[in-house]
């Protein structure tokens, strides 16, 4: 019974994980527009600052709960895992959100969500390609439906369309391989760490490369107010520091093509939230777009009898 509702309980994680990064996106998304702050305020911080604050925040908050929690002892480790760990925290966390708001500068947030969402496409041809999973006609159709979805729920249809700035495409592509890097190199080393730690690593070393691209001097003098740190402290919370321990909970009981796939909620929770709170209107092409993500996920999920035991998960460490 155990085997059964562990697969549940990942794609619990990570529709939980989702739905604060789609909470976290509406966050963003009205305070630099104006439409959650008192008066039509709008925050000043500059989108490296975004990424940088969310990172660094985290680590802040989480080191402190786990030495209380847990000793300083307890929270070595080899080198070898250090130096993954690392790699994962700045070619996976803190690439992925550079590369992202980099594709957002250069063409539009549509183009950019839509180059970080064929992620799963990166990471089923990687499975193949390693022979950690077979190409079924089940996990294909899962992943081109998250796709599809994807397109049609962010609302390129009919609206803006696709920028093609060079720049701005590699940099969404970047940002594709940065999120399939941490979801198979997550899964791999939550086999042998708890997801805190790894979390705490992981954010540890973002903010470490964060702190080389942009030193503490350059934040001070940009004379951020109370409520633009407070913002920023809240940021994390909400998009780094809940929704990624949520994530590597859920990277614990699936294997990567499973969650990279079901990850594609974020763009649907985003859309469905902004429409509820900001009052911005959903077309019949983006409703098509959620069910298709939805029936993405649930074909994914199904028993595949041609993978023989390529499903297998790492077993959760609580």
């Amino acid at each position: 019974m155990a085997n059964k509702t562990r697969p549940v309980r990942g794609y619990l994680y990570i529709a939980t994980a989702s739905l604060l990064w789609g909470v976290a996106a509406t966050l963003g998304r009205g305070a630099f527009t104006g439409r959650l702050l008192p008066a039509g305020q709008r925050l000043q911080i500059d989108p490296l600052i975004l990424s940088q604050g969310r990172t660094s925040f985290s680590f802040l908050v989480l080191l402190p709960i786990l030495i209380v929690q847990r000793g300083w002892r307890s929270l070595k480790l080899p080198a070898a895992d250090f130096g993954r760990l690392v790699l994962l925290g700045v070619l996976g966390v803190a690439a992925s959100n550079y590369f992202y708001y980099l594709a957002i500068e250069k063409t539009n947030v549509a183009t950019a969500i839509i180059l970080q969402y064929t992620a799963p496409v990166l990471v089923l041809m990687y499975m193949v390609a390693r022979g950690l999973q077979k190409a079924t006609v089940q996990r294909v159709s899962a992943v081109a439906l998250a796709v599809v979805g994807s397109v049609l729920a962010i609302g390129v249809v009919g609206v803006g369309g696709l920028q093609l700035n060079p720049v701005g495409l590699a940099a969404g592509m970047l940002a594709a391989v940065s999120f399939s890097f941490y979801n198979v190199g997550g899964h791999n080393i939550l086999a042998r760490y708890d997801r805190w730690i790894v979390l705490l690593y992981t954010t540890m070393s973002a903010a470490a490369f964060w702190l080389a691209v942009n030193p503490p001097w350059r934040l001070a003098v940009a004379h951020y107010s109370r409520m633009e740190w407070g913002f920023l402290l809240v940021f994390a919370v909400v998009s780094v520091l809940a929704p990624f321990s949520l994530y590597f909970a859920g990277l614990q009981h699936l294997g990567p093509t499973r969650a990279i796939v079901s990850s594609c909620l974020e763009p649907v929770f985003s859309i469905v939230i902004a429409a509820v709170v900001l009052g911005e209107g959903v077309r019949p092409a983006q409703v098509v777009g959620i069910v298709v993500v939805l029936a993405a996920i649930v074909l994914v999920q199904l028993p595949d009898r041609d993978a023989g035991g390529a499903g297998t998960v790492v077993e959760p460490i609580e």
